[in-house]
């Protein structure tokens, strides 16, 4: 991808906060579709490139699809689609984005290009654009309705633009976005403020201004309810039980009705950091209650590594007969044993937990979804993952 390497690295010239943020999100090739998208995947931005259409646009239009989806990212827009219709949702983000980036096109959704005003809310566009499809002109996607369609033409003429006619003037692709439907909205906050805060250091505090109300915002330090993000960053991982599928027939009603299969047992592996500097006792035993309650709550298998320097110890419980325990170690830190370890798995990890102070040496990329559960003075290790700080063992 090594035109839009060259492209970010343009941006982190002229525009160095977009450029750092976009060095945090995880790469995706697709052969086909549009030139560019972006999407939230276990907490953490995904950005997908069709190579042969992006290598095709100039450099302008290159940096505008770029911050394009930087703000996507920024507003959190494939997370709040959740229960909205998407076509009208899709339609209402990028008139809310659009104003302002250079670059993009003449032919992009613009809110002049409808008569509605600037600066508004994708919320507030959205419930603009549902209240001209609910008269009639909206066809085949569940909105509008047929008795008032011809009143509806009558009232404001032909003119009026069909939600599919909008949908073709986004210039990204927003069909990624269904893959953020599995991330919950505070983790996806959480993991927000860490890029963010990532991305203003990185860049020396240079803040577009257009970003700055937003970025500030993100900025202040908020009260982590730690329980709740762990269980939801749990929940991403996997979701096990029974589904439906139509590769399989139905015993009974045959092929009017899916047949069931069941889903594998959730695999996480957990690193609890016995270095001197983390020897916590109450915040350690605090972290097991919660995963043993998590873990029993679900059809899993965790296997808990303890580690410092090295890997010092290994157990593997099923939800099952998880127990509380707590291995007390030693030494200095060394954050990369537990990783290879996941890597050399017979059943890959969904996930890992690690519970550490972050002061040690991390691998530089990771495949895995992956939680960084620091103590309140802790750093994070790496620039990859979501982060979750003890502050108090007992909040």
């Amino acid at each position: 991808m090594r035109t839009l390497q060259d492209a970010i690295v343009r941006l982190l010239k002229s525009r160095p906060f977009y450029g750092h943020l976009l060095l945090q999100f995880r790469r995706l090739q697709q052969d086909g579709g549009p030139p560019l998208g972006m999407t939230i995947q276990s907490g953490g931005p995904v950005l997908a490139i069709n190579p042969h259409h992006f290598g095709e646009l100039d450099s302008a239009r290159q940096q505008g699809l770029l911050e394009h989806c930087v703000k996507h990212l920024l507003h959190l827009h494939p997370i709040r689609r959740k229960g909205r219709h998407p076509l009208v949702w899709d339609a209402a983000c990028d008139l809310a984005i659009n104003p302002g980036i250079q670059g993009l096109g003449p032919e992009v959704l613009t809110p002049d290009r409808l008569q509605f005003p600037d600066e508004l809310t994708a919320e507030e566009y959205y419930h603009r654009l549902s209240h001209r499809f609910d008269i009639g002109t909206h066809r085949g996607h569940g909105l509008g309705s047929a008795d008032e369609a011809e009143e509806g033409r009558r009232d404001q003429g032909d003119e009026l633009p069909d939600v599919e006619q909008l949908h073709a003037l986004l210039p990204d692709d927003h069909g990624l976005w269904k893959m953020a439907d599995s991330t919950p909205l505070r983790l996806a906050e959480e993991a927000l403020r860490q890029l963010v805060q990532n991305a203003a250091r990185k860049s020396d505090g240079e803040i577009p201004g257009e970003l700055r109300t937003l970025v500030d915002s993100l900025l202040a330090p908020a009260a982590v309810a730690w329980r709740q993000i762990l269980r939801q960053f749990v929940a991403t991982a996997g979701r096990v039980g029974r589904k439906s599928t139509w590769s399989r027939e139905h015993r009974r009603f045959q092929h009017d009705t899916p047949g069931v299969c069941k889903r594998r047992k959730l695999e996480l592996l957990v690193g609890v950091d016995v270095s001197d500097s983390t020897d916590q006792t109450l915040l350690r035993e605090t972290f097991a209650r919660e995963l043993v309650r998590i873990a029993r709550g679900r059809e899993s298998r965790l296997t808990v590594l303890y580690a410092g320097s090295r890997i010092q110890k290994i157990e593997s419980f099923n939800s099952g007969e998880v127990v509380a325990e707590v291995y007390q170690g030693g030494g200095f830190t060394d954050l990369r044993p537990a990783f290879e370890y996941a890597r050399q798995m017979p059943k890959p990890p969904a996930a890992v937990i690690y519970l550490t102070d972050g002061f040690g040496e991390a691998p530089e990329s990771m495949e895995f979804p992956t939680l960084w559960v620091l103590t309140g003075d802790g750093e994070k290790p790496a620039d990859w993952g979501v982060v979750l700080r003890l502050e108090e063992a007992g909040t």
